[in-house]
């Protein structure tokens, strides 16, 4: 076991494990473990750029074995076995759970052998991860996204990580001590808010990362947040008009009456938004001539209105569409696992592409440019594609 300090950061080891505590922004922690020999040079939410100094205080107190780190508000203490508390203004506001032979980690249920951070190995390499926390019967947990729940305060609730029709899984939670905790980590998993421990899980990983911030209000809280993850630009004011949009428009002519009936009317229609289905296939990303047989000149009458237009574009891909060859071919597509190359059936057996690949990113605004920004199309909906999978595992 031994502790190191570097420009920035505090890093334990033990055994196979290293751990790594580092300022990132202003009164916020990052914290990383793995069992390999290095860790990944992967950020995943933690898209910004760090503004300014961080003013990492960190203290290695080798007699007693135990260290720490502090940024502004919030300080990690680590302990002997490695177990991790996190504190503001003097007081723990989180805590690991470990429950195994250490009367200084914790003096209860010592013989369960659960520890705080449990690596499993999987086939292939990675690993199944979960990471535990004390629970505290006076905390109030809020975010995490969009859930199909009426819960307010999420103690008590098992939260999936994992993207559904109608559920956004964001897994970032304020707490009503003074901190947040960003689970860092693209895997699909699982975040328990129990009544006797947080835990947290990812299915397959190859390292454990998530960061820590402390705030005296959920304001500052997520003030830091954002500026660790990034903000969303303001809307143009342009296009903080009336925009017009249904389910949907099926002909060309059909979108173009709404819009005169709006001109007649004296309404000043700023965009007008052409839905889903104006294509023949999935996957073909361009309109329907028999349904939409000029685009440019009904572009041109709207723009002629000082109307702009946006299509919706999916990512499915039907297996008759014109695109699905070619780009399976040259792997553009997601794989499954196991089975079939289909990811959900609506109106045809589908696939997603892969918007992880940057080929498949460049090949679809190909595509896009062709069959709608050459008739003068403004904007695009980058739509989900309801109903997304019919398989989530």
């Amino acid at each position: 076991m031994s502790f190191k300090k570097t420009a920035n950061a505090l890093i334990f080891t033990k055994g196979n494990e290293t751990l790594r505590i580092e300022a990132w922004g202003k009164d916020s922690l990052r914290v990383r473990s793995t069992l390999e020999p290095e860790f990944t040079k992967n950020n995943w939410g933690l898209t910004e750029p760090i503004t300014g100094k961080n003013s990492a205080v960190v203290k290695i107190d080798e007699k007693n074995d135990c260290a720490s780190i502090s940024n502004g508000k919030l300080t990690a203490e680590i302990n002997p076995r490695g177990v991790i508390s996190f504190v503001k203004d003097k007081k723990v506001v989180l805590h690991e759970y470990f429950r195994s032979y250490d009367p200084e980690a914790s003096r209860d249920g010592a013989a369960l052998k659960i520890v705080s951070r449990q690596f499993k190995g999987i086939v292939g390499g990675d690993y199944k991860l979960t990471v535990r926390f004390e629970s505290n019967d006076e905390e109030k947990i809020f975010g995490m996204g969009q859930y199909q729940m009426p819960y307010l305060d999420l103690k008590g609730c098992v939260l999936e990580l994992a993207q559904r029709n109608s559920q956004v899984s964001i897994p970032f939670a304020v707490s009503s001590l003074g901190y947040g905790f960003l689970w860092n980590s693209p895997s699909v998993g699982t975040a328990s808010f129990g009544k006797n421990m947080t835990e947290w899980t990812s299915q397959c990983t190859k390292e454990m990362d998530y960061w820590v911030t402390a705030g005296d209000t959920p304001a500052k809280i997520v003030e830091n947040y954002t500026a660790v993850v990034g903000r969303a630009p303001a809307m143009p004011s342009d296009l903080l008009g009336f925009w017009q949009c249904k389910l949907r428009y099926r002909t060309q002519e059909e979108l173009l009456e709404v819009a005169r009936k709006y001109k007649e009317m004296g309404i000043h229609l700023d965009v007008i938004v052409i839905d889903f289905f104006h294509w023949i296939r999935q996957g073909d990303w361009g309109f329907d001539p028999e349904y939409w047989p000029d685009p440019k000149a009904m572009v041109d009458e709207l723009h002629a209105m000082g109307t702009k237009v946006m299509v919706s574009v999916w990512p499915s891909v039907d297996r008759k569409s014109s695109h699905y060859y070619e780009m399976a071919e040259k792997g553009l597509l997601v794989r499954t696992e196991r089975g079939t190359a289909q990811t959900y059936a609506f109106n045809g057996d589908c696939i997603t592409f892969d918007a992880t690949n940057p080929k498949a990113r460049e090949y679809i605004w190909n595509v896009c440019r062709k069959n709608y920004a050459r008739y003068g199309i403004d904007m695009f909906w980058l739509d989900n594609a309801e109903p997304d999978l019919d398989v989530y595992d």
